[in-house]
C-alpha cells in the first residue's frame, strides 16, 4: 500500500468523511457571518493590539496554544489582520527555536520571557493547522510551506511508538521531558484528530494520520474504565496514572470530547462518558473535574464555556435535537471563552441537530 491509499483510508477513519454532508448552515461563510459579533467580543477581550492572546488568569501569560487557537478563530471568521498580527507576534516572540516549532510560554513580567525553550505540541499543530488553512482562505503560499515545514517537525520530534508489540504512534506533549523509565507521558487532549489528518493529507505525512488513529483508539480504551483523565503514562504493559500529573477529567480533558465531536467521532465513548458525568453536575453549572475511577464530579464552575462543551457533549452523546448550548460570556476568562467559540464551530461543523434552543 502506498502512501496516497495510507492517507485515504486513515482520512475516512477520522471521520472527515462524515463532515462532507452537512446542511448549507454549517458551511464557512455562513459560520463567518454568525460569529461575527462574538469574534469582536472575543478579540476586545482576549487579543491586544500587537497580536498577542493574554491569558489574564496566568500572570498575563501568552502561550503557543493561546496564539494558535486565536489563529485558527481568525481564520474560520476570515479576519486577515488578526489573523496577521498573531502570526508575527508569534514568530517573533516565540519562534525561538532551532527547528519550526514554538517555545510554549511567553511572560510579560519576567526578567526573561521565554524562560523555557521547550514547546508544547498541541500549540504547534494547531498553528500548523491554522496556517494551512489560511494559505487557502487568504491565498498565501508562504503560510502553506511553514505549515509543512511545522507539521515535518512535529513528526519527527514530537511522534513516538508505543513500547510493546503494536508500537502504536502517539503524539508527545513536547519534544523533551515526557520520556520515562518506563514508557512515556501522554495527554490524550494534545491530539486533535480533525487537524492531524488535514495535515497529514496535504503534506503527505502518515505517520501524523496514524498517531490521529493512536490518538483515537488510545481514548477508547480509557473510556471503557471511566471518563478520559488529563495525563497518563504508558509502558509496555499498562496505561496508568503519571506519577505528579492529574489522573482526573479536569481543565484539559475537558477538549477531548471537543475535539472529537469537531472531527465528527459524535459516538466515541469518550465523548459518551464524559456526556454522563455532565449529565450529573448542578444546575447551572458544568463539572470541571471529575473523579477518573468513580465518575464524582469535584469541582464545578458556571463560566458559560465549559457549560458549552457539557453542552455540546450531552447533546452529541443523545443524539438529540437542539442543546443547551449558553449564548457567549464576552468577560469569561481566555480559556472558557476560547473553548465556548470552539464549541459553536464544532457544532456548526459537525453537529447540526445540537443548535441552541
Amino acid at each position: 500500500m502506498n502512501r496516497r491509499e495510507v492517507m485515504a483510508g486513515i482520512g475516512a477513519f477520522a471521520g472527515l468523511g462524515a463532515l462532507s454532508g452537512l446542511p448549507a448552515y454549517g458551511q464557512d461563510a455562513d459560520i463567518e457571518v454568525n460569529l461575527r459579533d462574538v469574534w469582536a467580543a472575543w478579540k476586545a477581550a482576549n487579543l491586544d493590539s500587537s497580536g498577542r492572546v493574554v491569558d489574564r488568569n496566568q500572570q498575563n501569560a501568552s502561550h503557543s496554544e493561546g496564539q494558535a487557537y486565536g489563529m485558527l478563530l481568525a481564520v474560520t471568521v476570515g479576519d486577515r489582520l488578526a489573523f496577521e498580527r498573531m502570526e508575527t507576534w508569534t514568530k517573533v516572540n516565540l519562534g525561538v527555536r532551532s527547528d519550526n516549532l514554538l517555545a510554549w510560554r511567553w511572560l510579560p513580567d519576567a526578567p526573561e520571557r521565554v524562560p523555557d525553550t521547550n514547546n508544547a505540541s498541541d500549540g504547534d499543530l494547531f498553528r500548523a493547522w491554522a496556517l494551512l488553512k489560511a494559505s487557502r482562505k487568504f491565498s498565501v503560499p508562504e503560510y502553506r510551506e511553514l505549515a509543512k515545514s511545522i507539521a515535518t517537525d512535529l513528526v519527527e520530534l514530537c511522534i513516538i511508538e508505543s513500547p510493546g508489540s503494536d508500537a502504536t504512534p502517539l503524539l508527545l506533549p513536547a519534544a523533551h521531558g515526557f520520556r520515562t523509565d518506563s514508557g512515556f507521558i501522554i495527554n490524550p487532549c494534545y491530539s486533535m484528530p480533525l487537524a492531524m489528518t488535514e495535515l497529514a493529507t496535504a503534506f503527505e505525512l502518515p505517520e501524523l494520520a496514524l498517531a490521529a488513529r493512536g490518538a483515537v483508539d488510545l481514548q477508547t480504551t480509557l473510556a471503557r474504565d471511566g471518563v478520559v483523565p488529563d495525563w497518563v503514562e504508558i509502558t509496555s504493559d499498562a496505561i496508568r496514572p503519571a506519577q505528579d500529573f492529574s489522573f482526573n477529567a479536569g481543565y484539559e480533558a475537558m477538549r477531548i470530547p471537543l475535539f472529537l465531536i469537531w472531527s465528527g467521532l459524535n459516538a466515541h465513548p469518550a465523548v459518551l462518558r464524559y456526556a454522563e458525568a455532565q449529565a450529573r453536575a448542578p444546575e447551572g453549572s458544568a463539572a470541571t473535574v471529575i473523579d477518573r475511577k468513580t465518575g464524582k464530579i469535584l469541582e464545578t464552575s458556571a463560566h458559560a464555556g465549559y457549560k458549552a462543551v457539557a453542552a455540546l457533549s450531552i447533546c452529541s452523546a443523545q443524539n438529540s435535537v437542539g442543546s443547551a448550548l449558553p449564548p457567549f460570556v464576552s468577560d469569561d476568562p481566555y480559556y472558557p471563552a476560547t473553548l465556548q467559540v470552539m464549541t459553536m464551530i464544532a457544532q456548526a461543523k459537525s453537529a447540526p441537530m445540537c443548535f441552541p434552543l
